[in-house]
């Protein structure tokens, strides 16, 4: 065994400590608590272990210590190979990337690693692994995710429009309420719940294929939700069907939870049964109807993905007070995290101040 390197003495085992108290690098703090044990006297095998390594690790680190001082045990990895696509060709990749693909040239509806390999090796002729393709992808700030529904009739102008002027809006439609009066914007929509459920993604062994249970019956209910972000509060009934009477139970069941002398400004979708006359509207709710064709506009629509990814999906129900009874317990389950409806429903276009 070779004898052990002299560890430099112009640093105590104290001071060692201090550095790696101050340190906001976990990996050179490991470092200088071994070396502050070896100071005091204990032997290299057992030094390493403090810092999680081995012994030869530990003399790595006692030269690099000896030549930088405590600079020296941060990890400085090397850059890599420079990029074989230039900082411009880069540029135009992530252009055709947030683009898309069209279907009439690529064939394909959405972006796969191998669709852009072929893509990058024809526009650049520039050959990549499919594994590097997402590596590269990943530096230039794009991640794989889900995208938001969008409808094909929608007008974006219209779409950005109201949310550009809801401010205005809200000032118009709040004009005769008392000066002061605290305003909470809520948003509404309504989801069927049924025996034909769906089925989401989750872990499993790589190479294996889960089962999750199926159900071809139509038994449903319709849950309909309303969340107030800003509180991170709800309400919610589940109801046989979604018509008149049904949105009308549910006004009255929103109106009972907006706070005690604030006024509640209600955006929801153009269903018949929200435009209808025959609602009568409490008299501390002032409805908004959102957009034609814009449910990325509504929040409940991702708390409805959020509800189905974690308590509705994959499950199987053998009657409709099975269905009910579940609807209920999702619902209580997501107004118990606030936080949760908070981080969902916020939406910047849609803040307020506490009073009008």
């Amino acid at each position: 065994m070779p004898s052990a390197v002299p560890l430099r003495t112009d640093f105590s085992a104290g001071e060692l400590r201090q550095l790696a108290k101050r340190s906001k690098d976990n990996n050179q703090s490991r470092r200088l608590l071994s070396l502050a044990a070896i100071l005091d006297g204990m032997n290299r095998t057992d030094a390493a272990r403090i810092g999680g390594m081995d012994r030869q690790t530990l003399r790595d680190w006692v030269h690099r210590f000896n030549e930088a001082g405590p600079d020296g045990l941060l990890d400085n990895w090397a850059s890599g190979p420079a990029s074989r696509l230039s900082p411009d060709q880069q540029a135009e990749l992530a252009a055709i990337v947030e683009a898309g693909p069209d279907w009439d040239l690529d064939g394909v509806v959405r972006w796969r690693r191998v669709d852009l390999k072929r893509v990058i090796a024809e526009r650049f002729g520039v050959e990549y692994h499919e594994r590097h393709v997402g590596t590269l992808l990943k530096k230039l700030g794009f991640s794989h995710i889900s995208a938001r529904p969008r409808h094909p009739g929608q007008d974006a102008e219209i779409v950005e429009a109201f949310k550009k002027n809801f401010t205005r809006a809200l000032s118009v439609h709040l004009a005769e309420l008392p000066e002061g009066t605290p305003i909470e914007i809520w948003f509404q929509d309504e989801a069927r719940i049924g025996q034909k459920n769906g089925v989401v993604r989750l872990w499993a062994r790589r190479g294996s294929r889960p089962r999750q249970p199926a159900d071809q019956r139509y038994e449903n209910a319709y849950l309909f939700g309303a969340i107030c972000p800003a509180r991170g509060t709800g309400a919610a009934l589940a109801l046989p069907q979604a018509d008149t009477e049904a949105m009308q139970l549910h006004l009255n069941e929103i109106s009972r939870h907006v706070a005690k002398g604030a006024h509640a400004v209600l955006l929801m979708d153009r269903a018949g049964w929200h435009t209808t006359a025959n609602l009568d509207m409490p008299n501390n709710i002032t409805p908004i109807f959102l957009p034609s064709r814009s449910p990325e506009l509504n929040p409940v629509e991702n708390i409805w993905q959020y509800m189905r990814a974690n308590w509705l999906s994959n499950r199987v129900f053998e009657t409709y007070d099975a269905i009910v009874d579940t609807a209920c317990e999702a619902w209580q389950k997501l107004v118990a995290q606030p936080h949760t409806i908070t981080s969902i429903g916020m939406r910047d276009w849609a803040h307020v101040g506490q009073s009008q």
